[in-house]
């Protein structure tokens, strides 16, 4: 089993930076696809950045160019750096892991841009 436990979410004004950090715990052996998910009141949960690889990571073309995922592998944790952030990245975020055994999800933290 894997456990993931997100922090850092709060309100922020367009323009302004956040850092969402998770903290994985139980059966990691890689970071290689840790990432973020969001969701916004009324929308589907989407796919904004995934480590795929040590070489390769994905990020969502809503987000790409502002947000940047970083890992500290002796900590199992995950970062979002959010930065230039807009009204429209208002979500809550969802730190996501997935491996060979399944898809992993922490509780969500809130973001809200104000404009």
């Amino acid at each position: 089993q894997v456990q993931l436990v997100e922090s850092g979410g709060g309100l922020v004004q367009a323009g302004e930076s956040l850092r969402l950090s998770c903290a994985a715990s139980g059966s990691i052996f890689s970071l290689n696809g840790m990432g973020w998910y969001r969701q916004a009141p009324g929308k589907q949960r989407e796919l904004v950045v995934r480590i795929v690889s040590s070489s390769d990571t994905y990020y969502s073309d809503s987000v790409k160019g502002r947000f940047t995922i970083s890992r500290e592998n002796a900590k199992n944790a995950v970062y979002l750096q959010m930065n230039s952030l807009k009204p429209e990245d208002t979500a809550v975020y969802y730190c996501h892991y997935i491996n060979a055994r399944g898809n992993y999800w922490g509780q969500g933290t809130q973001v809200t841009v104000s404009s």
